[in-house]
C-alpha cells in the first residue's frame, strides 16, 4: 500500500521563531553584534541534512565534527577524508540506529571515539542556569559545539527524541538558535532557553533517563591509534562496571601473593563476550587496479601503530599476560574463545566484508558480503622497508569487489599461533595478548590498592605505571583511560 508523501511541516511559531523570517534575522542581527554567534559560521559552514529519518544523532555529530576540524584518519570517498553519518558505526550498527534511532549515550559515545573531547550532562545532572552559561560560552567561539537531545513536543512540533546543534544564543530574548539536521521537516529556528530545557527534561523511554546536552571540542592531544573501546555490543556496560566496580572488590577479597593468581582472579570472572569491549584498529581501503602500493599517509599511519605495538609487546606486563593465557584452559573460557578469533584469516575476513560494506555505504548490511579469498600482501611506499597488507575478494549478490586490510605487525615468537612469515622474518598481528595488556594498564591506579601482599602490590604497580612507559604507548593508554571513565559516567 503506498504511503502519502509529506512535503515538509509547518513550523509552529510560536513558540518557534523561524531563522529566515523578519524576526529571526533581527535576533541573529543582535546576537551577532553581542558576540553570541561567533560558532554559527562553522556550523553552518558543514551543515547537511540528515539522511535517514532516524539519524538525527549522527547527522549532528557529523556536523559539529567537521566544524571542530577533527580529522577522522580513514577514507570516506576517493582519497578524501571527512566525517559522514555512514562512518559513526562503532558504537552501534547503522542499521539498528536507522530502525530505532539513537540513545544520548550512544551519540556521546561516537563523538569521544571520533577524537572529540565530549562533556555529557544529562538534565539531572545539570541545572537551567548551568545549561545557560555553556550555551553562551559554546556560542562565543569557534573551539566548542553544543549538542542538544530533546522532544520534539513542547515546541508543539511533530514526532519525538531529536538530535540538534545549538547555533547561537540571544540573550536579550534568551533563546537559542536550533540548527534542526531534519531541514525536511524544520528550518532552523529560535527558541525560548528555558522552553528548550524542559524539553530536554524529558525521559527517553529506550533507556529510562532523561534527555541533555553534550558539549565537543577538540582534544589537545591525539586519540588512539591503534586500540579502543567499544559501546557497540551491549556487553560493554556489564563490562565497563567489572572493570571498574568489580575488579578491585575481587582484589580485596583474595588472598593473592603472585601476579599470575592476580591475572587468573581478572579473567576468570569476565563478563561473556569480554573481546567486544576493546578492540584493535584496522584500517582498510579499495584495491587498487594498477600496482598496489602504500601511500606515504598510509604507510606513516601503519608505522606509528606498529610502534604502538611494538612497544606494548615489550612491555614486562604483556610476558605475564602472554604466559597465563598460553597456559589458561576452563578458568578463562571467554577469553579462550576470543583467542579463536585471533587467527589472521578469521580477521581478515570479517574486517575485509565490514570494509567492502562500509565502502559501498551499506554497512547495514555487511552480513549479505562474504570473503571468498584473502592472501597476505608486503607492499612497499616509495622503495622503503615492506608493510603488511591482507587483500580480500568480497562477493555481494554476484558482484566481487577487492579490498585491502592494512595490518600493523611486530617481531613475534615462532610458537605463537598468530605469528607468520614475512620477509623471512617471524612477526605478530595484533591479538587479545596485547589487546588486554593494554585494558590492564588502562585500569584506574586505584584498582590494586586492595591486594594485602605489599611485595605483590608493588610488583603490579611496577608492571603497570604508564610513567615509564614511552611517549607513544603512554598517550595510547591514557586515552584509553578517558574513555573508560567516559564510559563510567555514561551509566549514571
Amino acid at each position: 500500500m503506498a504511503v502519502a508523501s509529506i512535503y515538509r511541516r509547518i513550523l509552529p511559531s510560536p513558540p518557534a521563531i523561524e531563522f529566515a523570517s523578519s524576526e529571526g534575522k533581527r535576533l541573529f542581527s543582535e546576537a551577532l553584534q553581542s558576540g553570541t554567534m561567533e560558532g554559527f559560521f562553522r556550523l553552518i559552514s558543514y551543515f547537511q541534512t540528515q539522511s535517514e529519518p532516524a539519524y538525527c544523532g549522527l547527522a549532528s555529530l557529523s556536523v559539529v565534527l567537521n566544524a571542530l576540524e577533527i580529522d577522522p584518519r580513514r577514507k570516506w570517498k576517493g582519497p578524501w577524508r571527512w566525517f559522514d553519518e555512514s562512518m559513526l558505526d562503532c558504537c552501534e550498527p547503522l542499521d539498528k540506529v536507522k530502525a530505532e534511532g539513537i540513545t544520548f549515550g550512544k551519540v556521546a559515545c561516537l563523538a569521544h571515539c571520533a577524537g572529540a573531547k565530549v562533556e555529557a550532562f544529562h538534565t539531572n545532572q545539570s541545572t537551567i542556569g548551568h545549561f545557560r552559561d555553556h550555551v553562551i560560552k559554546c556560542t562565543s567561539t569557534e573551539d566548542c559545539h553544543l549538542i542538544a537531545s530533546y522532544h520534539r513536543k513542547p515546541f508543539k512540533q511533530t514526532g519525538s527524541g531529536h538530535f540538534s546543534p545549538i547555533g547561537g544564543y540571544h540573550a536579550g530574548s534568551d533563546m537559542a538558535l536550533i540548527l534542526d539536521v531534519a531541514r525536511f521537516k524544520y528550518p532552523p529556528h529560535w527558541v525560548p532557553l528555558t522552553l528548550l530545557w524542559e524539553a530536554m527534561d524529558t525521559i527517553d523511554e529506550a533507556t529510562g533517563c532523561p534527555r541533555g546536552f553534550m558539549l565537543l571540542s577538540r582534544l589537545q592531544k591525539a586519540s588512539s591509534l591503534l586500540y579502543t573501546l567499544s559501546c557497540r555490543h551491549e556487553s560493554w556496560v556489564s563490562m565497563a562496571k567489572y572493570l571498574t566496580d568489580d575488579v578491585p572488590i575481587l582484589l580485596k577479597s583474595e588472598g593473592l601473593h603472585t601476579v599470575p593468581e592476580v591475572l587468573n582472579v581478572i579473567f576468570k570472572s569476565l563478563p561473556t563476550n569480554a573481546g567486544d569491549f576493546i578492540k584493535w584498529v584496522a584500517e582498510v581501503r579499495r584495491q587498487e587496479e594498477d600496482e598496489p602500493r602504500l601511500s606515504m599517509e598510509e604507510k606513516e599511519r601503519l608505522a606509528v601503530k606498529e610502534e604502538v605495538l611494538q612497544q606494548v609487546h615489550e612491555t614486562e606486563l604483556f610476558k605475564f599476560v602472554s604466559d597465563f593465557l598460553l597456559s589458561a584452559r576452563s578458568c578463562c573460557a571467554n577469553l579462550l574463545s576470543s583467542r579463536d578469533k585471533d587467527l589472521l584469516p578469521e580477521i581478515a575476513a570479517t574486517v575485509c566484508c565490514q570494509g567492502a560494506a562500509l565502502l559501498s555505504g551499506d554497512l547495514g548490511a555487511s552480513e549479505s558480503f562474504c570473503c571468498s579469498e584473502t592472501c597476505i600482501k608486503c607492499l612497499r611506499a616509495n622503495g622503503d622497508a615492506p608493510m603488511t597488507v591482507v587483500s580480500g575478494t568480497v562477493v555481494s549478490n554476484g558482484n566481487k569487489q577487492g579490498v585491502d586490510m592494512l595490518i600493523p605487525v611486530s617481531p613475534g615468537n615462532s610458537k605463537s599461533c598468530c605469528s607468520f612469515s614475512h620477509n623471512n622474518c617471524v612477526v605478530m598481528h595484533p591479538t587479545i595478548n596485547d589487546v588486554f595488556t593494554v585494558l590492564l594498564l588502562a585500569l584506574p591506579p586505584q584498582t590494586w590498592i586492595g591486594i594485602k601482599d605489599d611485595r605483590l602490590l608493588a610488583e603490579i604497580h611496577g608492571l603497570v605505571s604508564i610513567e615509564n612507559l614511552p611517549d607513544v604507548l603512554e598517550q595510547e593508554v591514557l586515552h584509553l583511560q578517558r574513555q573508560l571513565h567516559f564510559l563510567k559516567e555514561m551509566q549514571r
